[in-house]
């Protein structure tokens, strides 16, 4: 080991109650994309690590099952308190696991983050049965919510701690234990949380094991879990469906988007535009709902694709202490090589009306783009940039419009800018898409389900939906007579 590595941090599993080092001491350097320089190492987990995980949340299982639904709101409250106490620590972890502006994560994941907590504190409350009643001569039927058990589940960078909340909080409210993987190049806050959760909860009962794509498949794999739960890549979402067959686990996939923004004649343009760059270029445009697909009227496509580059051209992004950036850079160096391809293979007839190019040498920034002229079969539009590039096309009606809204993939979200009220109903109905917005983009709350449909994955995160995918069903009858 160099002396340069031996200066990086130490990052570690945290299995049945305590931290540990990767059983056969492997380990990955992790960077911080705003320098592009490693800051710590942590565990490449095999086989033996997911088995003591496994081995843990299973053990844990029984009595973390049993527990009141009043219990697990306690604990769930605590947790929430203890993310708003440990709130400076958590921003830090994660604006070096991902460059985001730090002040922005301060106000735009921490208290959504702790008011999801809250809620799923407050749905562990409500985990009943719809029925008890006699449907056969002599017998009552009653109808029990479970827990399923063990939950794998694997974690996104683009959100690191959000998407570890969104998929721990349903799942310990439930009743079940957790083994929670995060991404190979974000670890660092969520091995925090492990820290923090750990103090609270029986040991075993929620477990982060660190790794690679590898560590992934073999928890989904594994004989322990009952649900395997990914946020990733669509491709990512395939092999988990296809390993998880195997064993007839259930599955729950949030992958992919390409967000459809459609913006008509009447819309109300300057503040559709302030609106659709922010959504488009919030963390670099690394989210799957990000306003990064417009579709515009003919009549006043030319003077939005003006005013979106004019937009475009103030939106600022830069290292995370600079208070100013509306986003940091991309999340590796992989990532940037992907948003880079899509506008290095642009078609003749695209042109790049903002933006484009990377921005500095350190780190993984890039700037804020437009591209115009496209069509619908053009590669940027079909797939996932996942960048900040928003595209913009134009539409002659509202049959044109959804045609092209809905010729893609993916199904997430969408969103629709018009004062006609009865046009706005309408497109609500025939977007297929698992959201729709009307006059604003990207805003979630707890008690609203956010999932989509195609290839954009099943199952729903957040509210009661997203609380009762990591529950099961089952019918209990009695003989009354006697």
């Amino acid at each position: 080991m160099t002396t340069e590595l031996r200066r990086l941090r130490t990052l570690r599993n945290y299995i049945a109650g305590e931290f540990r080092d990767a059983a056969d001491g492997r380990t990955i350097e992790v960077v911080n994309p705003a320098t592009g320089q490693a800051y710590a190492t942590s565990p490449l987990s095999g086989q033996e690590d997911v088995d003591a995980a496994m081995a843990a949340a299973a053990a844990a299982f029984p009595a973390w099952r049993d527990t009141t639904p009043a219990e697990r709101q306690r604990v769930l409250l605590k947790i929430a308190d203890a993310f708003e106490e440990r709130a400076e620590e958590l921003i830090a972890a994660e604006s070096e696991n991902t460059g985001k502006p730090i002040e922005l994560t301060r106000s735009e994941e921490i208290p959504p983050m702790v008011d999801q907590i809250r809620f799923f504190a407050g749905a562990a409350r409500m985990l009943e049965g719809r029925s008890a009643g006699e449907y056969m001569e002599g017998m009552t039927s009653i109808i029990r919510r479970e827990p399923v058990g063990v939950c794998a589940q694997v974690a996104p960078w683009n959100y690191p701690m959000m998407m570890a909340v969104w998929k721990f909080a349903p799942a310990l409210a439930a009743g079940n234990t957790v083994v929670l993987k995060p991404s190979d190049t974000t670890p660092a806050s969520t091995v925090l949380i492990a820290e923090i959760i750990g103090a609270i909860v029986p040991k075993g009962v929620f477990n982060v094991i660190c790794g690679d794509r590898d560590t992934g498949r073999a928890m989904v794999e594994h004989k322990t879990p009952a649900m395997a739960s990914i946020t990733g890549s669509v491709r990512a979402g395939m092999q988990v469906a296809e390993s998880a067959s195997k064993d007839v686990k259930r599955v729950h996939l949030e992958l992919g988007g390409k967000a459809p923004v459609v913006v008509f004649e009447d819309a109300d343009i300057a503040k559709a535009v302030e609106d659709i760059a922010v959504a488009g270029y919030f963390n670099a445009g690394q989210d799957c709902t990000a306003a990064t697909r417009v579709l515009v009227h003919e009549s006043i496509h030319d003077d939005f694709v003006t005013a979106l580059a004019k937009a475009a051209a103030e939106t600022k992004t830069g290292q995370p202490d600079d208070a100013d950036v509306l986003y940091g850079p991309l999340n590796n160096a992989n990532q940037l090589k992907q948003v880079s391809g899509f506008i290095d293979r642009l078609p003749a007839h695209a042109k790049v009306e903002a933006g484009g190019h990377r921005v500095g040498e350190q780190g993984y920034f890039y700037a804020p783009t437009v591209v115009s002229g496209l069509k619908q079969d053009d590669e940027i539009i079909q797939n996932e940039v996942f960048g900040p590039v928003i595209t913009v096309q134009s539409f002659t009606d509202e049959a044109q419009a959804l045609e092209y809204a809905n010729g893609v993939e993916y199904a997430l979200a969408s969103s629709v800018w018009t004062k006609d009220h009865a046009r706005a109903m309408r497109m609500s109905k025939n977007l297929d898409f698992g959201c729709v917005w009307i006059n604003t983009h990207i805003p979630l709350v707890a008690e609203m389900p956010h999932g989509g449909f195609k290839k954009s994955g099943y199952g729903k995160d957040l509210s009661a939906y997203g609380f009762e995918d990591y529950t099961r069903i089952k019918h209990v009858m009695t003989s009354i007579e006697g």
